[in-house]
């Protein structure tokens, strides 16, 4: 296997033991995998992710010491900001879900720049990369905090559910926080100089597109429930019949392709404008 495939070994060697934990744990019993299982569920797929982005840096200056400090230290300044700030400021509302993509994604767009004040060259790039890293690593965190909670239910311990919200949440990662501060990033680092950050209306339109996207993401639950009352004419009911279940799960997950598609259209186009802005900043070097 080539090198430049390492995220690739990562992944499926990462992806056997967390398998091999499951088995296992199920087999044995024994709560002092748990760790174990929630920690290799958890980080498998934001790790493989960065290691890929990783391959793909445009500046010297993007090294592996950078990449484990905006995963590991963004990730839980993220997490730990974004918590505070959810306790004290927000409260049960219709908009409670607009608040927290607002904070989530400040609170990460903060870490990433403080832990990337020091890069001599703010290519945009770069700042895709170095963005995901720290919003895969907010998503690692945060994945690990809701498997663990999903372990404790009223039934008592409950493995097979830790182990389904860690599949659920593993699909989903590449298209969740990673995503958004990739597109973040590159805006940040864009419209940046070589030494300072530049906060311009084009940033500030972006953290307002993707705090929505993040928004429209946890709400899509309550939104695909309102609309199949709608849709099917019903009042709303604590139970649902087979066919309102049906359209449910259509209009939830098709609502959550959706907002995944935007993302990806959105990062691209933010990518192909770096590598635009990056290829004129080489011939103006050559002339």
């Amino acid at each position: 296997m080539k090198p430049k495939r390492t995220w690739l070994r990562v992944f499926l060697t990462g992806l056997g033991l967390w398998l091999l934990t499951v088995v296992v744990t199920f087999a044995t019993g024994n709560p002092n995998l748990v760790p174990t299982l929630v920690l290799l569920g958890s980080f498998l797929v934001p790790v493989t992710f960065v290691l890929w982005a990783y391959g793909r840096r445009h500046s010297g200056e993007v090294t592996a010491e950078l990449l484990f400090s905006t995963f590991v230290t963004g990730g839980v300044l993220g997490v730990l900001s974004a918590s505070l700030l959810e306790t004290y400021l927000l409260h049960p509302s219709p908009f409670l879900f607009a608040g927290v993509g607002l904070i989530e994604e400040a609170a990460k767009l903060a870490a990433l720049a403080f832990l990337c004040r020091r890069l001599q060259h703010k290519y945009a790039v770069d700042g895709v990369i170095l963005g995901a890293s720290v919003g895969f690593g907010f998503a690692a965190f945060e994945s690990a905090g809701y498997a663990f909670t999903a372990l404790f239910t009223e039934n008592g311990l409950s493995l097979m559910t830790l182990v389904q919200t860690e599949l659920l949440r593993g699909v989903l990662a590449p298209v969740g926080h990673g995503l958004w501060t990739a597109i973040l990033g590159g805006v940040l680092f864009s419209a940046s100089g070589r030494r300072h950050y530049a906060f311009t209306r084009r940033l500030l339109v972006t953290y307002l597109g993707v705090a929505l996207l993040h928004a429209l993401w946890d709400s899509m639950h309550s939104i695909a429930l309102i609309m199949t009352f709608l849709l099917t004419d019903s009042a709303y009911s604590s139970t649902l019949t087979a066919s309102q279940a049906h359209l449910f799960t259509l209009l939830s997950w098709g609502g959550l392709i959706l907002v995944s598609l935007v993302g990806v259209a959105w990062l691209i186009r933010v990518r192909r404008r770096a590598d635009r802005e990056s290829l004129g900043f080489q011939w103006r070097l050559a002339a």
